[in-house]
């Protein structure tokens, strides 16, 4: 049995951040019903590199967070389609949204309406800035939001920051927060028998990925200096290039550094770093840079990678992901699995679905990515909705 089997969930969110959140309820075992206007679904539905998916309404980046899904059209805008969402919301344990501005509230969807309805909800909103401060009504996007909380100006190197981190990190972060927090809510549910209204703020989702950071500038007064691959402070945590690729190493404490002199022949450094206070061992910054340069130069990457490990030293060669997607090591984890698609032509064949797995019940993925409107019949179906019901509700545009 998966976790949140028996849960229902209505997800009326869309891009990134909020159908992640969902698609990690989902893919551990919740009943999700993506709930979309008609005329105006979800805008991944339209994105991704295969123009006939887009076409189709399938896009990729619609179809990476929507496996395990069940698809509702619905017009919010009509008395018809307020009444079946509130009808629903009766039957759900979670909603989750991201509309920005109050636009669910100006429905006369917001908490304290569907609450009236069901008091045991757990009504999640996910936005840029949250539902308070100044910019609690503007909207956002992952770009934005790097921008504002002061990743891009980490990010980069001297000549070059600010930088925007390439994958949108910012959404896919604000999503497993906002499914950790709904998790605990269900759980802090079975306690008290009470519901709870969820504010998630794309902004504390950055600050919080970045927490030692914004630690240390708090502490300071000083921002994140910019490094990029560049060494700026220890010598045995940087990349350096191999004869044919960048390794990165991680001898961060003097043991692993210590280490890392012994493996590249430099025995008598290894004593020295032990002997070292911690604090003093980037004195000799300038030196340990150019003796592990001049090592790691001898070897191709994946050769340093095999020796650095074996020897208990963090080192990776920098990868494409197109690289990492065929890795041994990620085909003996089930973090890629089956899409289960069939029927449009170059979709993917595999999804990411979880970090993490249990011994018994762990996240799978066991349907795949509904076309808009596919569960209609279905989902209505089950609210007692005859087949002549929902042809009318199709043909007066509720559906």
């Amino acid at each position: 049995m998966k976790p949140f089997e028996g849960i229902r969930v209505l997800d009326l969110t869309h891009v990134f951040a909020g159908p992640f959140s969902t698609y990690q309820l989902a893919v551990m075992g919740a009943d999700v019903i993506k709930i979309e206007p008609p005329d105006n679904p979800d805008m991944t539905r339209f994105e991704g590199e295969v123009a006939a998916l887009n076409e189709a309404q399938m896009g990729v980046y619609f179809q990476t967070q929507a496996s395990n899904k069940r698809s509702l059209t619905l017009n919010l805008k009509t008395p018809k389609g307020k009444k079946i969402l509130l009808d629903l919301a009766r039957t759900a344990d979670v909603m989750v949204e991201n509309y920005s501005g109050g636009s669910l509230e100006g429905l006369g969807l917001g908490y304290e309406d569907v609450a009236k309805v069901n008091p045991q909800i757990i009504y999640c909103s996910l936005t840029g800035y949250g539902r308070t401060g100044p910019k609690g009504n503007d909207p956002s996007y992952d770009l934005v939001i790097q921008a504002y909380s002061g990743l891009m100006h980490a990010n980069g190197t001297p000549e070059t920051s600010p930088v925007k981190v390439g994958p949108a990190v910012i959404d896919y972060g604000t999503g497993a927060h906002a499914a950790m927090a709904i998790s605990a809510a269900l759980f802090q549910r079975t306690r008290t028998g009470k519901g709870q209204r969820i504010d998630v703020s794309m902004l504390d989702a950055a600050l919080m990925l970045m927490s030692s950071s914004v630690t240390a500038t708090l502490t300071t007064g000083n921002p994140p200096p910019v490094q990029g691959i560049e060494i700026r402070s220890r010598a045995g945590y940087a990349c350096y290039m191999a004869k044919d690729d960048l390794l990165a190493i991680g001898a961060w404490t003097r043991r692993q550094m210590s280490k890392l002199f012994d493996v590249i022949g430099a025995e008598d450094r290894a004593s020295e770093v032990l002997d070292t206070p911690r604090h003093l061992v980037s004195q000799s910054l300038e030196s340990d840079t150019a003796l592990i340069s001049a090592a790691i130069s001898t070897k191709t990457a994946d050769e340093w990678e095999e020796i650095l490990n074996k020897a208990g030293i963090p080192a990776g060669k920098a990868r494409k992901m197109d690289e990492t997607m065929s890795c041994e090591q990620l085909a003996s984890r089930p973090v890629m699995q089956d899409s289960k698609l069939s029927g449009f032509n170059g979709s993917p064949s595999r999804f990411p679905v979880a970090a993490f797995t249990y011994q018994h019940g762990s996240p799978e993925i066991t349907s795949a990515p509904p076309q808009l409107g596919e569960h209609n019949e279905e989902i209505l179906g089950e609210l007692g909705y005859s087949p002549q019901d929902v042809s009318q509700l199709r043909d007066s545009g509720v559906i």
